[in-house]
């Protein structure tokens, strides 16, 4: 069985100047996962992508916990909808062929 990549949150919030309890929040909201080993927690590279949306959202914007939670709940909707509405053009370019 492979193991996904992960890298240290420390080296994450060293390089964004945060903090690491910001990324503990995230964990308990179920915003992210996280991985503690032997005392260290690391993050998966597959979300580093979404970590640093929210790392924005936050210290960028400003935007609080909860709003995070409902920016990633309406994006991921959004995103379903996106897919659901290509699935049903292609079936409906299939008719008109």
């Amino acid at each position: 069985m492979q193991t996904e990549a992960m890298i240290p949150a420390s080296e994450f919030c060293i390089h964004h100047n945060i903090e690491l309890s910001f990324i503990y929040s995230l964990r308990d909201s179920g915003l992210i996962e996280i991985a503690v080993t032997e005392e260290k927690v690391f993050v998966p590279v597959s979300q580093l992508v979404q970590l640093e949306k929210m790392v924005r959202l936050h210290y960028g914007m400003d935007i609080n916990l909860e709003g995070i939670e409902a920016i990633t709940y309406l994006l991921e909707r959004i995103h379903m909808m996106e897919e659901k509405i290509q699935l049903l053009g292609n079936r409906l370019n299939m008719y008109e062929d």
